[in-house]
C-alpha cells in the first residue's frame, strides 16, 4: 500500500509508482494531509464526492480546503479554501467543472474547479446541511438538514421549494430517485414519502413496518434504476423495499458484529442494467461490508477495527471507492482488486443462505418475519492491522455452524487463538496497547446483548446507588453517571449486587476503561464476577473465607515464614488478601501495571487471580517482614508500593506450576464460562435468606427513613419558612437600606450630573455667545455693507427726490405766479366793479341828497316858531340812528372783508388741494383741510345770510320808526296852531314820500346784488357792505372812500400772509415726507438686522 502526504503542496501526484491491481486489501493509496513541520499532526478529511464520470473526486478537510483528485491522470490540486469545515459535497452538476459544498455556517456555495471562483452562494438553512442530492439532469439539487429540505434551481441558483417539518419528527434524508422525477423523503419516524419533483404532489407513501420489525432508519440507498430501496438503522437488519410494488420485499440480517448501520451505498456494475445487486454496509465498528442483496452473501469488506471508516463514496463507474478513515486520512480502494477473489471457484465449505421460512422459529412468526434472511460468508473479514502493508493477509473459510472443534478452549471469536495469545503474552509480558481491548473482548467472549442490557438500564437508577456520588466523589461527572448506570444494571441483574459494598471498587477500573461503551463495561464486570469471583458470595455479607483460605494455604506452602509473621501480629487473610481481591489490585498498581496484570488474568484460568494475590504477598515479603504494626500493614495493602509487577507475574506462573493439586485453586474453581448470548445467566450463588433479610431490613429502614425524612422535611420546611421569613424581613430591611443608600447615591450623582450639566450649559452658553458674537460680527459686517449700499441707494434716491422736489417747487412757483396773476386780474376786476358800484352809489346818493335837501327846505319853512325844538327833536331822532347805522355798517364791512378773505383763502386751499392730489401721503390732511374750508364757507354763508336778515330787519325797523315819529309829530301838530299844522303835514307827506322811495331803493338793491352774491360769494360779500354804508351816509363820502382803501390794503396784506402760509405749508410737507421716508428706511434696516 502506497502512502502519499499532501503537506503544503497545492498540486502534485497522488502516487509515485503505478499501483498493482492485485493488492490484497484493495488499497491503491493512502492519502494524508499533515501539518507543515509537524508530521504527527494531520488535517482530517471529512467528506468525499465523485464526479459523474467516476474518474475524479473532491475531498474536503476540516479547515475548509477542497482538493480535486484525478485518478485517471494521477494528479491532485487545491481548488478552493473556504475557511470553514464542509458538511457535504456534490460533484455531479450539469456544468462539469462546478461543484456544491455545504459549509459549517449552514450555507451552500457553488465553486468552479478551473477558475476557482465563487459561482453562487445559497442560504436558507438554520442547521448544518447533512446531504446534497443532484438530479440526473444536473439542473436541480436538494439540500437536507435536520429541520428542512430545500429544492434549488442550479441554473438561476434560486430556491424553488422548501420542506419544513416539526422538530419532533426530523428529516433523515431527501434525495432524487435515479432516472425519474421523483423525490424520496425519509423521516425519523421511519416514514418514507415519494413526491413529484415538478408539482411536489405526494405520489405514494411506503407502509411503516410493524413494531417488531422497525429498526429506526438512519441510512438509505437506491439502485441506479430506481426500482429498489434499502434502509438500515439501529440494528443489524436491512429492509429491502420494492418501489414499484411499494412494499417490503426482504429483511436482511447482517452478522452479529453489526449493531448499527451508519451508511449504505450500492456498488455499480456495468452489466447489471442499473439493478445493482451489491450493497456496501458501513456499521458502527468502522468496517464496510459488501453483500449481495439477492444471495445474501458477504462478498468482501474494507476497513479495520483499529482505524475504522467514517464515510465512503463510490464512483459512478464502480471502479473506485474513496473512504475517509477515523484518523482523518483518505484510502482509495480498487473495486477490481477487492472483487478478484469473487471470480475464483467458491471454497468447499460455504454456508448456504437459509430462508427463514424453513426454520422452525419462522413457523410462529408473521408474514414480515418470513422475509428475513441471514447473511453468510465464504471468507473471513480482513485482519485488524489494516495498515500493515507488506504483510500477508490471512484468511480462513467459515466452517458450518454444526461442526464442533476439538480444541474448543483455544478457539476465540474473530479468528484468534488463545494458545497463540498466551505465547505472545509470555514473550512480551503484555498485549499491544492498540489491540488490548479487542483481545480482551475476544478472550472474555462477550455476547454484547444489547436488548438485555437495554432492558436493565431502562429500569433506571437502582435505589442502592442513588447516593453513590456521596460515597465516591468522582471528579468526572460523565464517569460517575456511567458507573452509576453500570452498577444499577448489576443490581437489577441480581439482587445481591445491590448489597455488595465493594462492587463499586471492583467495577470502577473496567467502567473507566470502557466508559465510552457501557455495554462492554457491564459485560466485562459480569464475566469477572461469574468466572473470577466464584464462591465469593457464599458467606455474604462476610468476606469469602473459603477463597481466602485458598490464598492462605498457597502462602503457607510457599512462604511459611511470612505467614507466621502475619499471624504473629494478628494479621489475617481479611487484612492482607481481601483488600487486593475486592479492588482487583486497582489500589496498589498503576494503570499500566494493572492492564499488564489483567492481560495475564484474562489469558489464564480463573484461579490465576488468587495465585497472583499470593505472588504479590511473596514478592513483598521483605517490607512485610519488617512491619510489626497492624496499621502499617493495612496501609501497605491499600496504597501503591515499589514493586516489580513482572516479578509478580513470573512468581504467579511459578506458583501455578508448583502448587500441589490438593491446595491448587484450579481444583476449587471451575473453568472460564462466558456470558450466555441473548439473555444474561441467572446469578444466585449467594445466601438468599441473608440478602432477602437485608433487603427487607433495608426496605424497612428505607420506609422508616422516608417517614423520618418526611417529618424532617416538614420540620425543615417550617424552619425554612421561618428562616425564609426572617431572611425576607432582613432582606427587605437590607433592601430598604440599600434603596436609601442607592437613592442618596443617585441624588449625589444627580447633583453632580446637574452641576456638570450646569457647567456644560455655561460652557455651551459661552460657546453660543462666542458664536453669536461671531455671527453678529459677520452680520454687522454684512449689515454695514448693506447699510453702505443702502445709504448709497438712499443718497441716489434723495438726489432723485431733491430733483423731483425742485422740479415740483419750480412748477408750483410757476403755478403760484400764475395764480397770483389771476388774483391780480381778479382784483382789477373787483376794482372795476367797485368803481362801477361807487358810481352807482354816487348817483343814488345824489338823488337821495336832492330829496333830503328838499325835505330840509320844507321843514325849515314850516318850522319857524318851534325851529329849535324841531331841530332838537330831529337831532335826537337822527343822531342815534346815524350812529347805529355807522356801527352796523362798520361791522358789516368788517364781516364782509373777513368773509372775502376767508373765501379767498378757502379758494386758494381748494386749488392747492386739487393741485396736490398726486401726493398720496398728504391726501388725507389736504382732504381734511378742504372739508374744514367747506364747513367754514358754509358757516360764513350762513352768517352772511344771518347778517343780511338782521340788516333787513334793521331796515324794516328803521322804516317803522319814522312812521312812529310821524305820528308823534302829527299829534303834536294837532296841538299847534293851524299854520304850523299845515306846514308840518306837508313836511310829513314829503318825509313819507322820501321813506317810501328809500324803501323801494333798498328793495331794489336787495333784489339786485344778492343774485351776484349767490353767484360768487367771494365777490358779493365785498360789494354789498359799502353800498349799505353809502346808503345811510349822507355827508360822509370821505369816510366811505377811506374804508374802501383800507379794505384793499387789508386784502393785499392777507394775500401776502396767505402766500407766506402756503410756502411754509409746502416746506412742512416736504420735511414731513423726508422724515417719513427716513423712518421707514430705518425700520426696514432694523428688521433686516433682527433677522
Amino acid at each position: 500500500m502506497q502512502s502519499s502526504d499532501i503537506g503544503a503542496r497545492e498540486r502534485g501526484k497522488i502516487w509515485h509508482r503505478r499501483p498493482s491491481p492485485l493488492v490484497a486489501d484493495g488499497v491503491i493509496v493512502n492519502v494524508t494531509h499533515s501539518v507543515v513541520g509537524y508530521h504527527s499532526k494531520t488535517i482530517r478529511f471529512l467528506h468525499v464526492a465523485f464526479d459523474a464520470a467516476g474518474e475524479a473526486f473532491l475531498a474536503g478537510d476540516h479547515q475548509g480546503n477542497i482538493y480535486l483528485f484525478d485518478l485517471s491522470r494521477n494528479s491532485f490540486k487545491l481548488v478552493q479554501r473556504t475557511g470553514q469545515a464542509c458538511t457535504a459535497l456534490a460533484f455531479n452538476l450539469r456544468r462539469k467543472t462546478e461543484y456544491l459544498v455545504a459549509l459549517a455556517d449552514y450555507s451552500v456555495k457553488c465553486f468552479d474547479t478551473d477558475t476557482k471562483e465563487l459561482v453562487s452562494w445559497m442560504r436558507g438553512h438554520e442547521s448544518a446541511v447533512s446531504s446534497i442530492s443532484v438530479h440526473g439532469s444536473g439542473r436541480y439539487a436538494i439540500t437536507t438538514s435536520s429541520d428542512a429540505a430545500q429544492l434549488w434551481d442550479l441554473d438561476t441558483f434560486q430556491r424553488k421549494r422548501k420542506l419544513n417539518v416539526h422538530l419532533s419528527v426530523g428529516i433523515q434524508k431527501v434525495y432524487f430517485l435515479p432516472l425519474s422525477n421523483t423525490i424520496i423523503s425519509c423521516f425519523r419516524d421511519d416514514s418514507i414519502f415519494a413526491w413529484e419533483s415538478d408539482t411536489l404532489h405526494c405520489k405514494y407513501q411506503l407502509p411503516v413496518p410493524e413494531d417488531e420489525s422497525r429498526i429506526t432508519y438512519r441510512a438509505f440507498a437506491v439502485t441506479r434504476d430506481g426500482q429498489s430501496l434499502v434502509a438500515g438503522g439501529k440494528s443489524n437488519f436491512l429492509h429491502l423495499w420494492c418501489l414499484n410494488a411499494r412494499q417490503l420485499q426482504r429483511i436482511i440480517q447482517m452478522p452479529p458484529k453489526v449493531r448499527t448501520v451508519r451508511h449504505l451505498e450500492f456498488l455499480p456494475n456495468s452489466f447489471d442494467g442499473g439493478s445493482s445487486q451489491v450493497i456496501g454496509v458501513l456499521s458502527q465498528d468502522g468496517i464496510m461490508r459488501f453483500i449481495n442483496v439477492q444471495t445474501c452473501k458477504l462478498l468482501f469488506d474494507i476497513g479495520s477495527l483499529d482505524n475504522g471508516i467514517n464515510t465512503v463514496a463510490i464512483s459512478q463507474n464502480g471502479h473506485y471507492i474513496a473512504a475517509v478513515l477515523e484518523d482523518g486520512s483518505l484510502n482509495i480502494y480498487s473495486v477490481k482488486a477487492l472483487s478478484q477473489e469473487l471470480n475464483k471457484p467458491p471454497p468447499p465449505l460455504v454456508k448456504v443462505v437459509a430462508d427463514s421460512k424453513k426454520t422452525k422459529d419462522s413457523k410462529n412468526q408473521n408474514g414480515v418475519s418470513g422475509l428475513k434472511m441471514r447473511v453468510t460468508s465464504g471468507r473471513v473479514a480482513r485482519p485488524l492491522g489494516g495498515k500493515s502493508a507488506g504483510k500477508k493477509i490471512q484468511t480462513r473459510v467459515l466452517k458450518p455452524s454444526g461442526s464442533i472443534m476439538e480444541d474448543k478452549e483455544n478457539v476465540l471469536p474473530a479468528g484468534l487463538n488463545k494458545k497463540r495469545l498466551q505465547a505472545l503474552l509470555k514473550e512480551f509480558g503484555e498485549y499491544p496497547e492498540k489491540y488490548r481491548m479487542f483481545i480482551w473482548r475476544s478472550l472474555l467472549q462477550l455476547p454484547e446483548n444489547h436488548a438485555a442490557f437495554s432492558s436493565l438500564t431502562d429500569k433506571g437508577t437502582h435505589a442502592a446507588y442513588l447516593g453513590i456520588h456521596e460515597r465516591y466523589p468522582i471528579k468526572s461527572r460523565k464517569l460517575l453517571r456511567v458507573l452509576q448506570r453500570v452498577l444499577s444494571a448489576m443490581a437489577h441483574w441480581s439482587a445481591i449486587f445491590a448489597e455488595v459494598s465493594y462492587l463499586p471498587l471492583l467495577a470502577f477500573p473496567f467502567v473507566k476503561l470502557f466508559q465510552n461503551n457501557q455495554l462492554i463495561g457491564f459485560e466485562v464486570v459480569a464475566t469477572i464476577i461469574i468466572s473470577w469471583c466464584q464462591h465469593w458470595f457464599e458467606y455474604f455479607p462476610n468476606p469469602p473465607i473459603n477463597i481466602l483460605s485458598v490464598v492462605e494455604n498457597i502462602l503457607a506452602h510457599h512462604d511459611k515464614e511470612l505467614l507466621q509473621h502475619l499471624v504473629k501480629y494478628n494479621i489475617t487473610s481479611q487484612l492482607y488478601a481481601w483488600p487486593l481481591m475486592e479492588t482487583l489490585f486497582s489500589e496498589v498498581l498503576t494503570r499500566e501495571e494493572w492492564l499488564k496484570l489483567f492481560d495475564n488474568v484474562f489469558s489464564n484460568h480463573p484461579s490465576f487471580l488468587l495465585v497472583a494475590v499470593a505472588a504479590y504477598l511473596i514478592c513483598s515479603r521483605t517490607p512485610l517482614l519488617q512491619c510489626n504494626i497492624k496499621g502499617d500493614l493495612e496501609h501497605f495493602f491499600h496504597h501503591r508500593n515499589n514493586l516489580d509487577l513482572s516479578a509478580v507475574i513470573k512468581e504467579a506462573y511459578h506458583l501455578m506450576d508448583t502448587t500441589p493439586e490438593d491446595i491448587n485453586p484450579k481444583r476449587m474453581l471451575d473453568d472460564f464460562v462466558p456470558l450466555t448470548k441473548g439473555q444474561y445467566p441467572i446469578f444466585n450463588k449467594y445466601p438468599k435468606f441473608v440478602v432477602n433479610y437485608q433487603t427487607k431490613e433495608r426496605e424497612k429502614i428505607w420506609h422508616e427513613e422516608l417517614d423520618y425524612l418526611k417529618e424532617r422535611q416538614l420540620a425543615h420546611g417550617l424552619q425554612a419558612e421561618s428562616v425564609k421569613r426572617q431572611a425576607e424581613n432582613a432582606a427587605w430591611y437590607r433592601q430598604q437600606q440599600l434603596l436609601q443608600e442607592a437613592e442618596e447615591q443617585r441624588r449625589k450623582i444627580l447633583l453632580e450630573e446637574e452641576q456638570k450639566l450646569v457647567e456644560q450649559r455655561v460652557r455651551l452658553a459661552a460657546m453660543k455667545r462666542e458664536l453669536k458674537v461671531k455671527e453678529l460680527q459677520v452680520l454687522d459686517a454684512a449689515h454695514k455693507r448693506f447699510l453702505k449700499h443702502q445709504q448709497e441707494q438712499q443718497k441716489s434716491e434723495l438726489r432723485r427726490l431733491d430733483d423731483e422736489i425742485d422740479r415740483k417747487v419750480a412748477l408750483r412757483s410757476k403755478e403760484t405766479a400764475a395764480l397770483i396773476q389771476d388774483i391780480e386780474v381778479r382784483n382789477m376786476e373787483l376794482d372795476m366793479q367797485k368803481k362801477i358800484f361807487e358810481q352807482q352809489l354816487a348817483k343814488d346818493q345824489e338823488t337821495v341828497m336832492r330829496g333830503v335837501k328838499g325835505h330840509l327846505d320844507t321843514n325849515w319853512i314850516k318850522a319857524d316858531v318851534e325851529e329849535q325844538k324841531f331841530k332838537r327833536v330831529l337831532e335826537m331822532d337822527q343822531d342815534p340812528n346815524v350812529e347805529d347805522y355807522k356801527n352796523n355798517e362798520e361791522e358789516l364791512a368788517t364781516a364782509d372783508q373777513l368773509s372775502a378773505a376767508v373765501g379767498w383763502q378757502a379758494q386758494m386751499l381748494h386749488k392747492q388741494r386739487v393741485y396736490n392730489l398726486d401726493q398720496k401721503k398728504c391726501q388725507t390732511q389736504l382732504a381734511h383741510l378742504a372739508s374744514e374750508s367747506r364747513e367754514r364757507e358754509t358757516k360764513l354763508l350762513q352768517m352772511t345770510k344771518e347778517v343780511e336778515g338782521k340788516r333787513w330787519d334793521e331796515v324794516v325797523g328803521r322804516h317803522v320808526q319814522p312812521k312812529a315819529s310821524q305820528q308823534e309829530r302829527a299829534a303834536a301838530e294837532a296841538q299847534r296852531p293851524p299854520l304850523l299844522l299845515d306846514e308840518m303835514s306837508r313836511a310829513a307827506e314829503h318825509d313819507g314820500d322820501l321813506h317810501k322811495n328809500l324803501f323801494e331803493g333798498l328793495c331794489h338793491t336787495s333784489t339786485k346784488y344778492p343774485t351776484k352774491q349767490r353767484r360768487d360769494p367771494l365777490q358779493g360779500s365785498g360789494e354789498e357792505n359799502p353800498g349799505s354804508l353809502c346808503l345811510n351816509n349822507v355827508s360822509l363820502d370821505s369816510s366811505v372812500q377811506l374804508s374802501l382803501d383800507r379794505g384793499r390794503a387789508d386784502l393785499e396784506s392777507k394775500e401776502r400772509e396767505l402766500m407766506t402760509g402756503i410756502q411754509e405749508l409746502r416746506q412742512k410737507l416736504t420735511t414731513r415726507a423726508r422724515q417719513r421716508y427716513s423712518t421707514s428706511s430705518l425700520a426696514d434696516e432694523m428688521i433686516y438686522t433682527h433677522y
